[in-house]
């Protein structure tokens, strides 16, 4: 197992890639805390993995709920080898149509509730630790309408090339995971009922080289490498998982199809 007797700490861990993780990591031996918003499915999670899994309330915002779930996963487990900040929000916000509100609610919780995320657990990082941080292809897409999103998981590439300096004389590595469309709850809002999804999975999938949205097992497999000895020697790093959006854009379906 790649991850027997570590310990990981997953903020937004019950439900889409967090989740995912979560159940990953129990499988390959580690030690798991998840926090989330919501207690009724953080409580599912640990019922459903078991003993190794620490569920605990806490809202990304609120650093300190982030310190409080820090120390409640050192009481439980130890220090912490792994840190997946992932937890993180996405609204549609168009030029002339976006409250300040909404703005800085998409940047409070991902760009800043990350930062308290790390802060919170920087003390408690053991030598070799890995941080890995939850981006997205929106940091180089320019996709219309999500200025917010796109500046917050930009923020996010900017912060970690910061903490891979800041980080490296203790050994512990940084590195950032970049999904690209996912089967996630994130997209409840946009298709809530299964006729509306299925028409967002054919649009999504139009524009994907790969000719698919992926799963979130698909981008919990990456995390579980930049989490495990086998990246030991990955630093300061942007993995993109995306099905070819941002590496081979003239290999999407809409295009091929025009040809």
């Amino acid at each position: 197992m790649r991850l027997k007797g570590k310990t990981a700490l997953i903020t937004g861990g019950n439900s889409g890639i967090g989740l995912a993780t979560a159940r990953l990591f129990v499988a390959e031996g580690a030690r798991v805390a998840i926090t989330g918003r919501n207690k009724e499915t953080l409580d599912a999670v640990a019922k459903e993995l078991g003993a190794n899994v620490l569920a605990v309330q806490a809202d990304a915002t609120d650093p300190a709920a982030l310190e409080r779930a820090v120390a409640a996963t050192v009481a439980r487990f130890g220090g912490l080898d792994i840190v997946f900040a992932n937890a993180g929000i996405a609204a549609v916000t168009p030029v002339g149509k976006t409250s300040q509100e909404t703005f800085e609610s998409i940047l409070g919780t991902n760009v800043t509730g990350v930062f308290f995320t790390v802060q919170a657990a920087a003390a408690h990082l053991k030598a070799g630790a890995s941080v890995i941080l939850t981006s997205s292809v929106h940091s180089e897409l320019g996709m219309p309408g999500y200025s917010a999103y796109a500046a917050s998981k930009g923020a996010l590439k900017a912060m970690a090339s910061v903490w891979a300096s800041e980080f490296a004389p203790l050994g512990i590595r940084v590195n950032v995971v970049s999904p690209g469309a996912t089967r996630t709850p994130i997209w409840d809002a946009q298709a809530p009922n299964p006729e509306a999804y299925a028409q967002l999975d054919k649009a999504l999938s139009s524009t994907i080289p790969l000719g698919r949205m992926g799963e979130p097992e698909e981008i919990a497999k990456t995390v579980l490498f930049l989490a495990s000895d086998d990246a030991s020697y990955v630093h300061g790093q942007d993995i993109f998982v995306d099905g070819g959006i941002n590496g081979a854009p003239a290999g999407l379906p809409l295009l091929r199809a025009s040809r």
